[in-house]
């Protein structure tokens, strides 16, 4: 089963929006992402700012920075 992940980024991110369907696949094959948009709330706009976009295994906490690829989004998920 592939753990529930949350993906922090904001309105108008272009690289967040390249995150975005690079996750796409995984979606289609059961991977629930919620979209995190940073500008909501003080402390995430102060974690993520100057690292978005970043995926995070709500399960572990365990992050991964932009840039990332299939293979890495793969190897995280493990």
């Amino acid at each position: 089963m592939l753990p529930e992940c949350q993906l922090f980024g904001t309105l108008g991110c272009h690289l967040c929006e390249v995150a975005e369907a690079e996750l796409m696949p995984f979606v289609e094959h059961g991977l629930l992402v919620e979209l995190v948009d940073i500008a909501d709330d003080e402390s995430w706009f102060e974690a993520y700012s100057l690292r978005i976009p970043v995926l995070r295994r709500v399960d572990t906490g365990a992050e991964l920075g932009w840039p990332f690829n299939a293979d890495q989004v793969v190897a995280f998920l493990r």
